[in-house]
């Protein structure tokens, strides 16, 4: 949910098929759902501190709305190379805009939040704390702004990459995703949880400050308000949980953190952004960000092995946003908007015998992930499994806080596990 043609700090070209748009937009899908792009692009950047070239492609999908024939897509996505002027930093960011000036914010914020977070001295000595100030930052910019945000706004999944380590900072329900290599297996490793009311945390936290929660069906009287109906986000997708003020029938968000939305924030809805941490390894292949129009109905595990089938990134997201596409109209009479970032991981050159050992299979490491502590924003979770994530505990927070915290308490390392997932 964005602009039509899905900025990358830029313009991307339009299709050449014109104003067909039910069933495209910068693609066409044949009568047998195969997604067909047009002006495709495979680019890449180096990392020249750690050997790393990052092979990558874009795309952005307006979606089908047959009752709203003529509106945008919300979506919008940047990427933007050597930060500060740095070779070794990199920002990739993907924003799903929603309200009725949805697509202005997700650009505002597309905008914004990389160009704050590139003039922050800090960036370099204390990442964690640039991403937090650049997201506040960009939130009270969007209040100040022209734009009406009262009841828009935008999510936000963005990747920091500097050097061999991803700082990953995620508001909002779309998501980023990495795969490694576990013994012959490749494995999804989310490097996001979705700010849902699904979160036990999440949920408590907004109720804190206020929000009721509840479906629609709930609000509407067809369904006992007092008893929880909503199961969890595997198995309930057609009405999920959303925040309501105590006596309306608004906002009605399905996510409970954001950048603008500022009614929202009223209850609970706040931009402060969790942050994770990853230092690469041998076994990390490729990341993928992508808005819920991709993960509303495929797994983070089916994402990562769909990528694995193309060894071209731009056929792994034709691959993917066609899939995306079918099996929403497979459930719904529309779909959503579908933005996708691949990233293909890949060494530059034989740096020495270290590289070769990895490249023949005899050094393989579980990936690290790294999370900051001591931040109000940030979460731990020692991972018991692959897909399903430990929520993180936010009873140490205050439910309604927006202030960052400048604690500088030491990092922690926690290993994922060297097991894969059993088969669903």
């Amino acid at each position: 949910m964005g602009c039509v043609q899905g900025k990358c700090c830029g313009e991307y070209p339009k299709s050449s098929d014109g104003d067909n748009r039910e069933f495209q937009e910068l693609g066409a899908y044949s009568s047998h759902g195969r997604h067909i792009l047009a002006n495709r692009s495979l680019e890449f950047v180096l990392v020249p501190s750690h050997n790393l070239r990052l092979e990558y492609s874009f795309l952005t999908q307006r979606g089908y709305y047959p009752e709203m024939p003529d509106k945008e897509n919300q979506d919008s996505f940047c990427i933007k190379k050597q930060i500060q002027g740095n070779p070794n930093i990199h920002f990739f960011g993907v924003f799903d805009g929603h309200g009725q000036f949805g697509t202005q914010c997700s650009n505002f914020v597309k905008d914004r939040l990389v160009e704050i977070l590139s003039g922050d001295p800090a960036l370099l000595g204390n990442p964690v704390k640039a991403y937090n100030s650049a997201f506040l930052t960009t939130n009270e910019e969007l209040h100040n702004s022209e734009i009406d945000d009262t009841m828009s706004g935008t999510t936000a999944i963005t990747v920091l990459v500097m050097g061999d380590t991803l700082y990953v900072g995620n508001v909002g329900d779309s998501r980023a995703v990495i795969a490694i290599r576990v013994g012959n297996q490749i494995v999804a490793e989310d490097l996001s949880h979705d700010q849902t009311p699904f979160r036990k945390d999440e949920c408590e936290r907004v109720k804190l400050c206020g929000a009721r929660v509840l479906s629609i069906e709930q609000v509407e009287g067809l369904k006992d308000p007092g008893i929880q109906t909503w199961g969890d986000e595997e198995t309930e997708g057609s009405d999920p949980p959303r925040l309501w003020v105590q006596n309306g029938t608004y906002p009605g968000t399905a996510f409970t953190r954001s950048v603008g939305d500022s009614i929202a924030e009223n209850i609970g809805v706040v931009a402060v952004p969790e942050v994770s941490t990853v230092q690469l390894t041998p076994d990390h292949l490729f990341f993928v960000i992508a808005s819920d129009g991709v993960f509303e109905f495929l797994s983070s595990q089916t994402v990562v092995e769909m990528v694995t089938r193309y060894t071209d990134p731009r056929d792994a997201c034709s691959a993917i946003a066609s899939e995306s596409y079918k099996l929403w109209l497979e459930h719904e009479h529309r779909t959503d908007d579908i933005t996708i970032i691949v990233v293909h991981i890949k060494e530059l050159f034989n740096s020495g015998a270290h590289a070769a050992t990895i490249r023949n299979g005899t050094n393989i490491q579980p990936a690290a992930l790294k999370i900051q502590r001591g931040t109000p924003n940030t979460f731990v979770h020692p991972r018991p499994e692959f897909l399903r994530p430990a929520r993180s505990d936010s009873s140490d927070v205050h439910p309604c806080q927006q202030s960052v915290s400048t604690d500088d308490s030491p990092e922690m390392f926690v290993p994922s596990p060297a097991v894969p997932k059993p088969s669903a």
